[in-house]
């Protein structure tokens, strides 16, 4: 009677424990159900692959993403391309192995991605691209939440018109050709210079040279060199986005040329509006990677609601100039 006695025991104990070990503690969170908008329950992880964190405008996207998913309990796993569209692809790869809950790509290469796509649809991955769109026609993409490039572009080509006035001249674009986001502004850009052209009006512009500037400020620096040997009497420059434009203003400050050509960027960063106020660049067409990252979060959650989600969003773009920079509390907050 003992030993048995002893047995009921150590089972009461066993018992004890494991329902002590199940029951909700203070800090772990309210049971299951009850009302809290400070606690969330965990639901998964988003696995976010972007082209570079080195240009302050992906981190922008991340950064409210990130917000805009914290409070449906999901975080995200952040990493940076690094402008390798293998590096990219092997990121993909990574969070399938993790089981992400969804993934969020904003592509180096816009069909380099597609067979990353393919396998994450293949195992069941919602994926979503934002900024830049996937090019690949099998891949499946739950919803692309980017920029209104197209439209950015025109933009573009007018502040350019604008600037050079009646004089016009030779200019020179350069180029980003593996992204659809900036192969839309080029696009956008050279209808508005041909229609121009085409007008007959006075100030026609010669688009005599198309360089590569990769997105960055190094190969923009580099390709503007390069442009000034060959076409020493440029007036105007379309780059594609900030980077390079602020890579072709150094080339051309080097080359004492910088009162000589307009520079016209697109993005409207930090930086870029800072040389916009300093006259260094003329426009910019600018983004706004804060609603990207919102809507690109918002649209997941319609999507894990079972919510019809807009296959597109492109968001318009503005001419931001010197007299917007000048009132701009962003840039004028005493900094400099």
């Amino acid at each position: 009677m003992r030993v048995m006695a002893w047995i009921v025991s150590i089972r009461s104990c066993v018992l004890l424990a494991v329902c002590l070990g199940c029951s909700p503690r203070g800090d772990e969170g309210p049971p299951e159900g009850s009302a809290s908008p400070k606690l969330v329950a965990a639901k998964g992880v988003v696995g976010v692959s972007v082209m570079t964190l080195t240009n302050p405008f992906f981190m922008v996207i991340a950064d409210n993403l990130r917000k805009e998913l914290a409070p449906h309990g999901y975080t995200i796993d952040l990493h940076s391309a690094e402008s390798d569209a293998a590096k990219q692809q092997n990121q993909v790869k990574d969070f399938i192995v993790k089981k992400c809950a969804a993934i969020v790509l904003n592509p180096k290469d816009s069909m380099a991605i597609g067979p990353a796509i393919v396998e994450a649809n293949r195992a069941g991955i919602p994926v979503f691209t934002v900024d830049i769109r996937c090019l690949d026609p099998t891949a499946k993409v739950v919803a692309h939440v980017g920029t209104d490039n197209y439209g950015g572009g025109k933009l573009a080509g007018k502040a350019l018109i604008e600037a050079l006035g009646e004089s016009g001249g030779k200019v020179v674009l350069l180029d980003h050709e593996v992204a659809e986001s900036t192969i839309e502004r080029e696009r956008g850009f050279k209808e508005v210079i041909e229609a121009h052209n085409r007008s007959g009006k006075s100030g026609k512009i010669e688009l005599v040279a198309e360089l590569p500037c990769g997105g960055a400020r190094d190969v923009g620096y580099r390709s503007t060199e390069d442009a000034i040997q060959s076409h020493p009497d440029i007036v105007g420059i379309f780059a594609v986005n900030d980077p390079a434009a602020l890579g072709a203003r150094a080339a051309l400050e080097k080359a004492g040329k910088a009162d000589q050509v307009v520079i016209i960027g697109f993005d409207g960063q930090p930086e870029g509006k800072k040389a916009v106020r300093d006259g260094k660049i003329y426009a910019d067409p600018i983004q706004y990677p804060d609603k990207m990252g919102v809507e690109t979060g918002r649209a997941i959650i319609k999507y894990f609601k079972g919510e019809e989600v807009a296959p597109r969003l492109d968001i318009p773009t503005s001419l931001y100039r010197q007299a917007d920079a000048e009132k701009d509390p962003e840039i004028n907050d005493g900094a400099g």
